[in-house]
């Protein structure tokens, strides 16, 4: 399953349930989390998890893969008939903005499905996925989608092209809710609903990368540098060497820096490395699909 970076990130103002609406372009990219799901006692959910960040992943019941799959069993009527063990291999940082907590839960929905020979469709499961998080219906169709609502009703977007990235990650994690919290404080209430910019999904279509890099963009980007103000550097640094845009991916901290062509994210990996100012730093290209059975 893989992770995904927002092109475009337009936030509104908080509704009266809390959320706040988007208007937003996904993309999924090369850097996957792996889950494997094997038979347990009927109303065993279990999980355990490796990799990249592995300490920080609760593996209790508030992990969104072992909602994902309960959400499946009970929803299918088959809780106490049916059980399944999750082994989770991470590559992708935990509270990165990289939506691989979402990931995991399509991951399982569609590995639960498969393992207990559920007579459900794709359909189906982007319902229960839009029940578990705004990023899971995403993770599930992969591309580069649009999304609106809170993220969770998607379009797929009229994009050509393959896209080269080079992904910084930050040394430590930001909380979600932390960096909308700051969004609310920062940004005064009204407006009207949030758009995704018309010049980027022009640049989207033409498929050439040094139309796109400009045109990122994303609300969240200024609570995450004011939470982070190392990011900034980090920023500036990509585009100093070369990024033809760079953006923080969500809600952060990971900043995503588009590069030319893949020769030009490999010298530009290399910069940031050298600099020292992440903690580590990985070449993906998107888009790519969704959530799949593999092997």
């Amino acid at each position: 399953m893989p992770a995904k970076i927002n092109l475009a990130l337009k936030v509104g103002p908080p509704r009266d349930d809390g959320y706040h609406p988007l208007a937003t372009v996904f993309q999924a990219v090369s850097l996957f989390d792996e889950i494997e799901a094997e038979w347990a006692e009927p109303g065993e959910f279990a999980v355990t998890v490796t990799g990249e960040g592995a300490d920080l992943v609760p593996v209790d019941d508030s992990n969104l893969a072992i909602r994902a799959a309960q959400l499946l069993a009970s929803t299918y009527g088959r809780p106490n008939s049916v059980g399944v063990s999750l082994s989770i291999k991470k590559s992708i940082p935990v509270a990165g903005g990289l939506a691989g907590g979402s990931s995991n839960g399509a991951a399982a929905l569609v590995a639960c499905a498969a393992l207990w020979d559920l007579d459900v469709g794709t359909d189906e499961l982007q319902a229960l996925a839009a029940e578990l998080g705004s990023d899971v219906p995403f993770a599930m169709l992969g591309g580069t989608a649009l999304g609106s609502g809170r993220g969770d009703v998607l379009v797929p977007a009229l994009a050509r092209g393959t896209y080269s990235w080079v992904l910084a990650f930050g040394h430590r994690g930001l909380s979600t809710p932390a960096v909308y919290r700051r969004f609310d404080q920062l940004n005064s209430p009204g407006g009207g609903p949030p758009e995704v910019p018309a010049a980027l999904m022009n640049a989207l279509r033409s498929g050439e990368p040094a139309q796109v890099g400009p045109e990122l963009v994303n609300d969240l980007q200024p609570a995450a540098l004011d939470l982070q103000p190392k990011l900034r550097q980090v920023i500036e640094a990509g585009l100093e060497y070369g990024a033809l845009g760079a953006i923080v991916s969500g809600s952060g901290p990971t900043c995503a820096f588009l590069a030319a062509n893949e020769t030009a994210a490999v010298d530009l990996s290399v910069a940031l490395s050298a600099d020292g100012i992440c903690r580590a730093v990985r070449r993906v290209t998107g888009p790519v699909t969704g959530a799949r059975i593999v092997g």
